[in-house]
């Protein structure tokens, strides 16, 4: 984060990401906008803790464990809620009209686990060792996780697709 640049201001830039991976994390709207302030008010107020280094991987790191925490309190979240799973998905019209709803469900019924560690390397760019630093697990189980991730939607998806039929003539 430059010298130049508020704590507020560096938060206000990341909240795209931020809200993207509370709602994977919750998957839910509104659990993962009430992750999302929680997240944004524990990183503000703890704004003298940061010692440097990568400002987002701080943060993800405090929405983290944030759901985790929740998670430990006995909160439930919804299994499914397409409308944030569709900000998931690319701004381009997918082909095939229920692609966007089977990736959500794909992806919303992968381990938690596998789930943030897919969302960490594949959509938010984290490199396998800010992944391990923001969940708290060594870059083999990451590594280990992410193969597993990638393996369960891709069987998954090749399980679910539809075949087109073509009549004899």
């Amino acid at each position: 984060m430059p010298a130049h640049t508020s704590v507020e201001e560096h938060l206000l830039a990341l909240l795209p990401r931020l809200r993207r991976y509370s709602r994977s994390l919750t998957r839910s709207d509104a659990d993962g906008e009430d992750l999302l302030q929680d997240c944004i008010e524990k990183a503000l107020l703890n704004r003298d803790r940061w010692a440097g280094g990568n400002f987002r991987a701080w943060v993800t790191t405090i929405m983290t464990n944030l759901y985790r925490n929740g998670l430990r309190r006995g909160r439930r979240f919804p299994v499914l809620d397409l409308d944030a799973a569709e900000t998931l998905a690319s701004e381009e019209p997918a082909s095939d009209p229920l692609e966007r709803q089977r990736l959500a469900e794909i992806l919303d019924s992968l381990h938690p686990d596998q789930r943030a560690v897919l969302m960490l390397v594949v959509v938010e760019g984290f490199s396998y060792a800010e992944t391990a630093a923001i969940i708290g697990a060594p870059v083999g189980t990451v590594m280990s996780r992410l193969s597993r991730a990638r393996a369960e939607m891709s069987a998954r998806l090749k399980n679910r697709n539809i075949i087109h039929l073509r009549r004899q003539e």
